[in-house]
């Protein structure tokens, strides 16, 4: 199962390139930076955690 690594933030509209820093909750409801420190790590759809999304591997993974 891969993430689906989505472009863009859910509460601000913020665009987020595959490498930049995200925040996902275990739905992958996907947040800024700022929006994430603004709901306090908090998913405010599921009310579960928020935590750093993976970035992709470069290169031979």
């Amino acid at each position: 199962m891969t993430l689906e690594m989505r472009g863009e933030c859910e509460r601000c509209g913020a665009g987020l390139a595959p490498d930049e820093a995200a925040w996902i909750c275990v739905y992958e409801c996907t947040f800024c930076t700022e929006c994430a420190d603004l709901l306090q790590q908090v998913c405010p759809n599921c009310g579960g955690e928020l935590v750093r999304r993976p970035r992709p591997a470069t290169g031979d993974a």
